[in-house]
């Protein structure tokens, strides 16, 4: 799987794409809130690694990672 972390401008809020392999997305959702979206997309189990890993990765870098 590949998260993608998106830098907001503005009015507009930072934003978190999460993808399969395929680079297919499975998840898009805003940062200040993911919760309610990664278990909306089956991944409620794994909201605090996401959101660890979330923290430490940079804006606009593709960053690979597996659970």
């Amino acid at each position: 799987m590949y998260l993608v972390k998106i830098k907001g401008v503005a009015k507009i809020p930072d934003y978190l794409q999460i993808r399969d392999n395929n680079f297919t997305l499975i998840c898009y959702t805003r940062t200040d809130r993911p919760e309610k979206a990664l278990e909306k997309c089956g991944l409620g189990l794994k909201i605090e690694k996401i959101k660890e890993l979330m923290n430490k990765v940079p804006f606009g870098q593709v960053t690979p990672f597996e659970f």
